[in-house]
């Protein structure tokens, strides 16, 4: 690894003498390092026994486990659902609050903190972790849906013009500003701590302005280990449920477009096969490290996404799809506000916000501990104006040209009296295949329907991966203490756990059932987040602080008069970046 790697754990300068907390202690120092493993001694042990426990009760309760998990969520929907929508509306306020106040220009990992990422790897990373694989399956299916069944809120018929409009604007609220809130605030709070404190990158030190030394304490346990729950279940059952969609993907495009196969095999044995290849692929991935693999797919993935949606623009209905991005932007910017707090309690529109919106914001919530703890391990060197600029705006409005050119071409020439491809064969099909085929029948409307759709495939595939080893990334830190450099062994454990418990829960029964529960963490997870705008809060306050306090100018000033850096200060003169020599120091 290299020696940016260890910041947060043995980081020198300015930032540990006038920055870090006074404590002795220092992530990972109480790990047991044995048989090329170095784990935390609660927490890795705990978590394992209760993964085991957790799966063995799904599977051999069966049903009985899938309907108390089901009736947990629906009780959770119609009683707190308004707790979700007011929540993840204060998280886009407070993290604007932080990037256009006066904290704006506190980098992370301190004043002499530089970048380790490229901003298109860093780009390329974000999105990968973030939402790429949903995307690929609800580009189409979703605004085919809302085209069908229009939710309450917009009131306009099904089929028409308006139904187009809403059914694009309602795709954007759900995959555009909110989801990409939830996952900065948890980013930026975890590389805060983590960076700026030289606290454990882990869920924990979030609580240090509350909780001191007890992070690492049993207080401290329990929240990393809620953590790794919600991380593994969530990947695991994602990737035991995504690999049948996968499935049927490859028998459509192998069988019915190419006829390679006389009938590709769609049964249990081959998506558990595929979940072993895309294992196979993540674990080499982990093994290649942070900059090495994850990086390097998260590039491919890219390319690849940039390269078909480059394509069906080309091919597609352009003007439309134009003409449907601009007119979705349009209805979503306008009635922002009224959806973000909209939940149906008047009496229209309410069964959409239950089983859309408020399934969405608990998957995002449960998925943020994972999701936000890759970010803040790749974004130190970034101002906070410039984290959250970069997350919050940049890829949701990539995720509306993308919406708007899948989901613009699905609805091409059906609005009115008129069908099409897509819509006949959603009618055809019904909501659960289509699901996984929505896609595919798109693309076969357009030319070169059978590279694209195996484009498509390769791409669902490669998301899967960089997903299974971002996710196994972050469970080992989790169970490490919050230590950056983990030993090769570790990081291929868990990858290879992640797709066993896949596996075992797809050919045991029980990955609907658990992923129902895994979305339940979300309530939960909900007060933490709110409790850590606070908590961030405190941090950056004090950080700013300690920059405008008289002991940082004295330091400055002193390493300028030996000629160890060059001074450039601007606008309020807070310094954002120290560089040694000939380098400069500057703000804004």
């Amino acid at each position: 690894m290299s020696d940016s790697d260890q910041t947060g754990e043995m980081s020198d300068g300015l930032q540990v003498e006038l920055f870090h907390p006074e404590s002795d202690r220092e992530p990972g120092d109480t790990n047991i390092q044995k048989f090329g493993f170095d784990i935390h001694p609660v927490v890795f042990p705990v978590a394992l026994a209760v993964i085991a426990l957790v799966i063995a009760v799904t599977i051999f309760l069966g049903d009985s486990a899938a309907a108390a998990y089901s009736w947990l969520f629906n009780f959770i929907g119609e009683n707190f659902g308004w707790f979700y929508l007011l929540a993840v509306n204060i998280f886009i306020i407070v993290l604007l609050y932080f990037a256009f106040g006066k904290f704006g220009n506190i980098k992370i990992g301190g004043v002499e903190a530089e970048k380790e990422f490229s901003d298109f790897s860093w780009m390329a990373m974000l999105f990968s972790a973030g939402m790429g694989i949903g995307l690929m399956f609800f580009s189409v299916l979703e605004p085919v849906f809302y085209f069908q069944s229009v939710p309450g809120f917009w009131g306009a018929e099904a089929g028409s013009g308006a139904a187009a409009s809403a059914a694009m604007a309602q795709t954007f609220f759900h995959w555009g500003f909110h989801p990409w809130a939830i996952y900065g605030l948890v980013g930026l709070g975890l590389a805060f701590f983590s960076f700026n404190r030289g606290l454990p990158l882990t869920f924990r030190s979030v609580f240090w302005p509350l909780l001191g030394d007890r992070i690492y304490g049993w207080p401290g346990h329990l929240i990393d280990l809620v953590t790794v729950f919600a991380t593994l279940f969530g990947l695991a059952t994602s990737l035991g449920l995504g690999v049948a969609q996968v499935n049927r993907g490859m028998q459509y495009v192998l069988t019915d477009i190419l006829g390679v196969f006389g009938s590709f095999p769609n049964t249990t044995l081959t998506q558990i096969l595929l979940i072993g290849g895309i294992t196979g692929i993540a674990t080499l991935s982990v093994a290649a490290g942070l900059d090495g693999g994850v990086k390097r797919l998260s590039t491919i993935n890219l390319y690849l996404m940039f390269t078909l949606l480059g394509f069906l623009l080309i091919v597609g209905p352009t003007i439309f799809i134009l003409g449907a991005w601009v007119e979705g932007l349009g209805a979503y910017f306008g009635n922002i506000l009224s959806l973000g707090f909209f939940r149906g309690a008047m009496g229209a529109g309410g069964g959409t916000v239950t089983a859309w919106t408020v399934f969405y914001w608990g998957w995002w919530i449960a998925w943020s501990p994972f999701v936000g703890m890759f970010i803040a391990r790749i974004s130190k060197g970034r101002t906070v104006r410039e984290f959250v600029l970069g997350v919050l705006f940049l890829p949701s409005m990539f995720s509306t040209i993308w919406l708007s050119t899948f989901g613009g071409s699905a609805l091409h020439g059906a609005i009115g009296e008129g069908t099409n491809g897509v819509i006949q064969a959603y009618q055809s099909l019904g909501y659960g295949g289509f699901e996984t085929l929505g896609m595919f029948v798109m693309l076969q409307q357009y030319p070169l329907g059978a590279i694209t759709a195996s484009l498509a495939t390769l791409l669902v595939i490669t998301f899967f991966v960089t997903s299974s080893d971002s996710g196994s990334l972050v469970i080992d830190h989790l169970t490490s203490g919050g230590k950056h450099d983990i030993p090769k062994a570790q990081r291929i454990f868990w990858a290879l756990t992640e797709g066993g418990v896949a596996a075992i829960l797809l050919w045991g029964g029980g990955l609907s059932a658990l992923q129902t529960a895994a979305i339940t963490t979300g309530l939960p997870f909900a007060v933490i987040l709110c409790l850590m705008c606070y908590t961030v809060y405190l941090g950056l306050d004090n950080e700013y602080q300690i920059l405008e306090s008289e002991e940082f100018a004295e330091r400055i000033q002193d390493m300028t008069a030996e000629g160890d850096v060059d001074v450039v200060t601007t606008g309020d003169e807070a310094v954002t970046n120290v560089e040694g020599g000939d380098d400069t120091v500057s703000g804004d």
